[in-house]
């Protein structure tokens, strides 16, 4: 009878570890994450170890490997820099070279969130994720009594360097009014204003 209930236990015990096993790891980074500058990367080259390389891609978006020197993998994807890298390989060194590469470190992200707020701060968000303006407002304690939410300002750089101010209606937001959700980027800066009595 006690070898039965110990046969039981053993049969729970062993389903328990195979639920374990089989549940989801953490956040995955989506399979379309473009590379950006800070990342760092493992790059392997099959039966090639003289090949292999942990770098950190470039400010101005590139990475150098052994014999094919500076690949461009700035806002790319993992396997179209794969692609690309194997291409390279394939057409002057190694024959049907298989390549992968891996990110070690993401590059943080952050969106600055100042003004009229409770607690303005540098609110970090990583890769995988989707900051939206009211959360990052949010994430800083949300707007203060003083807040003119009808006109918050948020900066915008883009990658050819120059800026845009968007003014934004965050009543409008928060009422369902606007349906635009305002999709936050990298170094985005939100300034929330007081208004004026």
């Amino acid at each position: 009878m006690i070898s039965r209930y110990i046969f039981i236990l053993a049969v729970m015990i062993s389903s328990a570890c195979c639920v374990c096993a089989a549940a989801p790891a953490a956040a995955q980074v989506s399979s379309d994450y473009q590379l950006q500058p800070g990342d760092v990367l493992r790059v392997q080259v099959f039966q090639e170890p003289d090949l292999d390389r942990e770098l950190r891609v470039s400010q101005d978006g590139q990475v150098a490997l052994p014999m094919i020197g500076q690949v461009e993998v700035k806002n790319r994807t993992l396997s179209a820099v794969e692609k690309n890298v194997r291409e390279l390989y394939d057409r002057d060194y190694l024959v049907n070279p298989q390549v992968n590469i891996t990110v070690l470190t993401y590059q943080k992200r952050t969106v600055n969130v100042m003004g009229a707020v409770n607690t303005p701060q540098a609110i970090e968000y990583p890769p995988e994720q989707t900051l939206f303006l009211l959360d990052a407002v949010s994430r800083a304690g949300g707007f203060n009594r003083f807040a003119d939410k009808k006109k918050v300002v948020l900066t915008r750089t883009f990658a050819d360097g120059h800026s845009e101010k968007f003014t934004i209606n965050a009543d409008q937001l928060i009422s369902g009014a606007s349906s635009e959700r305002w999709v936050l980027l990298k170094d985005d800066v939100i300034f929330v204003p007081e208004s004026v009595l």
